[in-house]
């Protein structure tokens, strides 16, 4: 349950850091509270020193994450960046694992949809949930069985607001998503904000492939990439979901922890 570990992290106090630095003329102060929310939200530091732990250091982070120019001053530019919609787990730099690189040690890894939006039809998220571990198992020696009852290793689903994990989805747009990496409990789970219009990419609204496809990311073990054309880049990414594929950044992080798929015929 790495997410509820990291998370835990941005409770850390964060009202003694000095204010972030800014550049922006015109910012209101919603938009400055949001910026510093952010930070704390996406970019928490376990660290006990106030240099450290404070907004300027985080934004340091990320500007490092999205390979910015670091500066540690709030701009115009950063905060079009934290307005785009996006996955709930915190940033961590490059391809990388959870903290302890957990994963799953069966070969066939089990899952459930327990919820389904009312946007799409039951059988068309079935079928996007399959071919998002599809892109996934292609890579992998790893197998995935989908179970109608019980429990099992990820449970799926849409919900709106606090839906039982203590991470509240928060309406339309900001945050769309969420998962767990591997792991009893809630390890390994993936949640959908209901209050996004899903699509299956014939319509506008988000695309519940791509987003299926990097929440189950986390569900494997990875965390965020800051290679813009990864499926585990933190931010939605409009495109073509029906010709989705992961990036060699993708391939890479996940066959660190799994290993390559053998692709050995018998003769």
């Amino acid at each position: 349950m790495q997410l509820a570990e990291l998370w835990a992290l941005c409770l850390l106090p964060g009202s003694l850091a000095p204010p972030l630095p800014r550049e922006a003329e015109g910012m209101s102060e919603l938009q400055w509270e949001q910026a510093q929310d952010y930070l704390k939200r996406f970019y928490p530091t376990d660290s006990k020193t106030k240099e450290a732990n404070s907004l300027e250091a985080r934004l340091k982070e990320m500007e490092k994450f999205f390979r910015l120019p670091i500066t540690g001053i709030l701009n115009s530019h950063i905060i079009e960046i934290m307005q785009k919609p996006r996955c709930g787990v915190p940033d961590v730099a490059e391809y990388s694992l959870f903290p302890g690189s957990p994963k799953w040690t069966a070969k066939v890894v089990t899952y459930r949809v327990v919820s389904y939006t009312q946007d799409l039809s039951p059988l068309i998220v079935n079928q996007l949930v399959a071919k998002a571990f599809q892109l996934w198992s292609k890579e992998i020696p790893l197998s995935f069985k989908k179970v109608r009852t019980g429990t099992a290793d990820i449970m799926m689903g849409f919900a709106r607001g606090a839906h039982g994990d203590f991470y509240p989805f928060d309406g339309p747009g900001n945050t769309l998503a969420h998962a767990f990496s591997p792991g009893p409990g809630l390890g390994g789970d993936a949640h959908f904000d209901e209050d996004e219009r899903w699509t299956d990419g014939s319509s506008i609204g988000i695309d519940f492939l791509y987003a299926a496809a990097h929440e189950l990311g986390h569900s494997l073990g990875l965390g965020h990439s800051s290679d813009p054309t990864a499926v585990m880049y933190p931010t939605y990414q409009n495109g073509d979901s029906k010709n989705l594929k992961l990036s060699q950044d993708d391939i890479k992080g996940i066959q660190k922890l799994y290993g390559r798929k053998s692709n050995l015929k018998k003769n």
